[in-house]
């Protein structure tokens, strides 16, 4: 398993990675990408069972980015992990490339297509349901906004996933507060979410999204036998860039050039303090 040290250069890379691609393709959700990339880091690193090897395997692990705006975070880690090459990256939003603006199945990895939002935890749910089925041992995963959370389709899945007794489902919700008009609590408060989750029937764990351990742990084994597991994971938008954290505006911005030296300056300095650090 890789320790935190190593997960921490992983995510500073990662982090990178994103600025380079929205900053390259003029387009992206820079904030909410930068948010959710520790939390794709414990998945693909420590949690989920698939590799390029294995991602048609039926006894594969299923993973959905429900949250597919933040598409950018989810294309840097699959590059890492050897689904594509990360110079495909280069074409993200340019004339005839499958890399767009959301998952699409065009690209290895991406389990299902999503974008629309709503759809991640109802297609998890079926997918869940069909494990059950077939006495499977795979677990399914999806990664929620918490702005997204204000669409239906949600709470409709979440009371079929605790009739069903999916523990085999996993909703991670990436609780920034922001969404693209401002604080979800201004704009459509869903807020008790520990409560709501578990008057649903889930079990419901709240966890620092940038702490690789408390992720780890919230995420390595089902919350509750007979129950889904609902982890509201406490993230700041824009994480590790000083001027884009926790600022409504990059939802989708693009930086500048000004901005991009700044952003990557900022990074750079940190990876090379983590790598300082052994």
């Amino acid at each position: 398993m890789h320790t935190d040290h190593q997960l921490a250069l992983k995510s500073l890379r990662y982090r990178r990675g994103v600025l380079q691609a929205i900053k390259h393709a003029g387009a992206g959700h820079t904030g909410g990408s930068l948010s959710c990339v520790d939390i794709l880091n414990v998945l693909y690193n420590r949690v989920l069972k698939i590799s390029p090897a294995t991602f048609s395997d039926p006894h594969r692990d299923r993973y959905v980015q429900s949250k597919g705006h933040s598409v950018e975070a989810l294309f840097v880690v699959l590059a890492e992990r050897g689904f594509f090459p990360a110079a495909e990256l280069d074409t993200l939003c340019q004339y005839r490339s499958h890399f767009v603006g959301h998952p699409t199945r065009k690209i290895p990895g991406v389990e299902q297509n999503t974008g629309a939002l709503g759809h991640g935890l109802p297609i998890c749910t079926g997918m869940a349901i069909g494990g059950k089925l077939d006495a499977a041992d795979f677990r399914v995963f999806t990664l929620l906004g918490d702005g997204e959370l204000a669409e239906g389709s949600n709470w409709e899945a979440a009371m079929a996933a605790a009739h069903y007794k999916l523990d085999n489902l996993t909703a991670i919700v990436d609780c920034n507060t922001l969404q693209i008009t401002g604080r979800t609590h201004e704009v459509m408060s869903t807020e008790p979410l520990t409560e709501k989750f578990a008057a649903f029937g889930w079990a419901v764990r709240n966890v620092d999204g940038h702490d690789f351990a408390a992720l780890t742990s919230a995420l390595s084994a089902p919350l509750e036998p007979g129950k889904p597991s609902a982890i509201i994971a406490c993230t700041i938008k824009g994480r590790g860039v000083s001027f884009m954290e926790d600022k409504v505006k990059w939802h989708h911005g693009v930086p500048n050039d000004d901005e991009y030296v700044r952003a990557l300056a900022e990074l750079d300095a940190a990876i090379a303090k983590q790598e300082a650090l052994g």
